[in-house]
C-alpha cells in the first residue's frame, strides 16, 4: 500500500501533465499559422496577426518551461518526503510562539495553529521559486511586446503585498474549515460546504474592496458623457449601481478591462483606464452592458451553486482520506495524522481528477458569455460590443487561431470569431488595425 498510493499519485501528476502539455503542444502549433482565421481576416491587419502569433508563441513557449518545473517540484516532494519536514519545522515554529507570552494566548501549540504556520511555510516557498520566472514574464516577455508598465520597486511591492494577503485572508478559512472537521468529526461534509459557501461570499466582497486597493489606486469617474450614458444604461437594466471607478492599471500593463462588485442591492462599476483610453465611449458602455448582462441573468449565482455542488463532491471524496492512516504513511506521516495535511495529500489525486471537469465548467461559462453578449445586442450595443472585442483582441495581442480542444479544455470565453458570428456582426471597416502602440521583438 504504501508504494501504491505513492506510486499512484505520481502517476496521475505525470498523466496530469501529459494531457496539459499535448493541448498546450495543439495550441502551439495553431500559434505558426501566417494567415488569419476567416472570421477575423476582414477585422484585421495581417501585420497585427502576425504580431499577436509570435507574442502567442511566446507566452507559450514560457508556459511550457514552468508548468515543467512546477511538475518536477510536485514530484521532488513526494519523492524526497519533504512534507513531513515541513510539518516538524511547522511544529516547532508553533511550539515556539506559544511559548511568547503576548502570540502564546492568541496561538497555542495545536495542530490547527501548526497546520497555518505550515501552509504560511509552503506559501512562502512557493512564492520564492515563482520569482524568477514571474520576473522573466514581466521585464522579459511582457516588456518585449511593449505591455510591461511596472518597475522592479512595484513588482517587489507587489509580490510582498500578495504574500502577505494570501496568509491574512487564507489563514482565517484555514482555521475555521479545519476546526469544523475537527468538531464534527466524519459528519463534517454539510457544515463545511455551508462555511466555503459563506467564505467564498466573503471573498467575494472583500477583494475588490480591500484587497485591489491595495495594488490599484481607485479614483471616481468624473462627470462627462461615458459616466451619464453609464448611468444610464444601468437605470435602464436596474442595475444598482452606487458608484464608478477607474483604477490606474496603465501602471502596471497595457491589458484592459473590467469588471462590477458589491452586496446584490449595491453595485460599483470598475474601469481600467486603459479600456477607457482603447475605446469609444459607446464601446466602452457596451462592454460594461455584457457585464451588466451576467448579473441581469444570475450568472453569478448559477456559479456560486456550481462552486457548491462541486463543493459537496470534493468534501466527499476528502473525507475518504482523512482518517486512511495507510495513505498518510505512504507520504512519510508515520505518527501524526492532521486533517490539513489529508487535505494537502488529497489534492494531488483531485487535481489531476478535476481535469475532466475543466470541460463542463467551460461549456457553463461560454454559454454565459454568449447570453450576456446577446443582453448587450438587445439593449442595442451590438456593432460597438463587436468592435471593442476586436479592439481587446488586437490591443492586447490575444490568441486569434485557436485549437478546438484547447478551447474547449481552457477558455471560459468564446473565441471572438464566434462572439462576432452570434452577435451578427458585418464588417463596414477594419478596427483591427488600430493596434499601433504594441512592437514585436524585433521592433524595439
Amino acid at each position: 500500500m504504501l508504494d501504491l498510493a505513492k506510486s499512484i499519485v505520481t502517476t496521475l501528476l505525470i498523466g496530469k501533465y501529459a494531457f496539459e502539455t499535448y493541448i498546450d503542444y495543439r495550441q502551439y502549433q495553431a500559434y505558426k499559422k501566417t494567415e488569419p482565421p476567416k472570421s477575423l481576416e476582414k477585422e484585421i491587419t495581417r501585420d497585427v496577426f502576425l504580431k499577436s502569433q509570435e507574442y502567442s508563441q511566446a507566452k507559450s513557449r514560457f508556459s511550457f518551461v514552468k508548468n515543467a518545473i512546477a511538475t518536477v517540484k510536485e514530484l521532488l516532494m513526494i519523492k524526497l518526503d519533504l512534507l513531513p519536514k515541513i510539518w516538524c519545522l511547522a511544529s516547532s515554529i508553533s511550539l515556539s510562539l506559544s511559548k511568547l507570552s503576548i502570540i502564546g494566548r492568541f496561538f497555542g501549540a495545536s495542530v490547527i495553529s501548526q497546520s497555518i504556520i505550515f501552509f504560511a511555510i509552503t506559501t512562502a516557498i512557493s512564492t520564492l521559486e515563482s520569482l524568477p520566472m514571474s520576473y522573466y514574464e514581466d521585464f522579459v516577455l511582457e516588456e518585449n511586446f511593449g505591455f510591461n508598465k511596472s518597475t522592479v520597486k512595484t513588482w517587489v511591492s507587489d509580490n510582498i503585498k500578495m504574500f502577505f494577503v494570501d496568509i491574512v485572508l487564507k489563514s482565517p478559512f484555514i482555521y475555521g474549515f479545519f476546526r469544523i472537521v475537527e468538531y464534527f468529526g466524519t459528519s463534517f461534509i454539510s457544515y463545511a460546504c455551508v462555511f466555503i459557501f459563506i467564505s467564498e461570499l466573503l471573498f467575494i466582497t472583500i477583494l475588490p474592496n480591500l484587497v485591489y486597493p491595495l495594488f490599484y489606486k481607485f479614483s471616481s469617474l468624473e462627470a462627462g458623457d461615458l459616466k451619464t450614458e453609464i448611468e444610464a444604461e444601468a437605470q435602464r437594466s436596474n442595475f444598482p449601481l452606487t458608484d464608478i471607478y477607474v483604477i490606474d492599471a496603465s501602471s502596471r500593463s497595457s491589458h484592459s478591462n473590467a469588471f462590477f462588485v458589491g452586496l446584490p442591492w449595491s453595485k460599483k462599476i470598475v474601469l481600467f483606464d486603459t479600456l477607457i483610453e482603447q475605446n469609444t465611449t459607446k464601446e466602452t458602455v457596451a462592454v460594461l452592458t455584457h457585464e451588466i448582462g451576467h448579473w441581469k441573468l444570475n450568472h453569478l449565482p448559477q456559479m456560486l451553486v456550481s462552486h457548491q455542488m462541486t463543493a459537496v463532491i470534493s468534501m466527499a471524496l476528502f473525507s475518504g482520506f482523512l482518517r486512511n492512516k495507510s495513505f498518510f504513511h505512504s507520504f512519510g506521516f508515520t505518527d501524526v495524522y492532521p486533517a490539513y495535511i489529508a487535505y494537502y495529500l488529497y489534492t494531488y489525486v483531485e487535481s489531476p481528477i478535476g481535469c475532466l471537469t475543466k470541460f463542463s465548467d467551460k461549456i457553463l461559462s461560454r454559454k454565459n458569455e454568449y447570453q450576456a453578449d446577446a443582453y448587450a445586442k438587445h439593449q442595442g450595443y451590438s456593432n460597438e460590443l463587436a468592435t471593442a472585442l476586436i479592439k481587446l483582441r488586437t490591443n492586447n495581442l490575444d490568441r486569434m487561431c485557436n485549437d478546438w480542444l484547447y478551447s474547449a479544455y481552457n477558455h471560459s470565453h468564446p473565441t471572438t470569431g464566434e462572439r462576432l458570428s452570434a452577435l451578427g456582426y458585418i464588417s463596414k471597416e477594419r478596427i483591427g488595425d488600430v493596434q499601433s502602440e504594441v512592437k514585436g521583438r524585433n521592433e524595439k
